[in-house]
């Protein structure tokens, strides 16, 4: 294990890396996102101090997304092989496999639904992250998460 300094826009991690790492984020925001064939970027997680981010490819497979820095990140970054104390890496990315097909299914859900679950799971990086990030992550519009937000704050006065 080893602790690096990334900078604002850095990429740590390119689709089709082999070997590709865990990283722990001690300070700053990362973020992971695939390109479709048409150039469209979707993003798949944050990552803000104290969470772990990485790609679920398994046993040897190429790294299915991009990594990269959205501010100055100090960042200790663990090999798949590594024993944590007590902890193996391995079952750890089977977890984070099985979730990332989960957070797939979870895209057919309705834009409201995924801005709730987003503000429940994210609820520190809401004012950190481009708004146009927030709708990409939530696969809509920018326009779209206007609305939403303005709907689910109108909600929220009924309760």
């Amino acid at each position: 294990m080893k602790t690096i300094q990334v900078k604002k826009g850095q990429v740590v991690q390119r689709k089709g890396d082999v070997n590709p790492k865990v990283y722990n984020v001690s300070a700053g925001l990362l973020r992971s996102y695939s390109i479709d064939e048409k150039g469209k970027e979707h993003i798949f997680m944050f990552a803000p101090e104290g969470w772990i981010m990485a790609d679920a490819a398994f046993d040897g497979a190429p790294a299915e997304l991009f990594i990269d820095a959205l501010e100055d990140s100090t960042l200790l970054v663990i090999e798949r092989d590594t024993r944590i104390p007590n902890i193996e890496v391995k079952p750890l990315l089977k977890r984070i496999s099985v979730l990332q097909k989960r957070v797939i299914m979870l895209l057919s859900s309705s834009a409201r639904v995924r801005y709730e679950h987003f503000m429940e799971a994210y609820p520190n990086i809401i004012q950190r992250v481009p708004q146009k990030m927030i709708a990409t992550y939530l696969g809509i519009t920018p326009e779209a998460l206007s609305r939403v937000r303005k709907e689910v704050a109108e909600g929220n006065k009924h309760v």
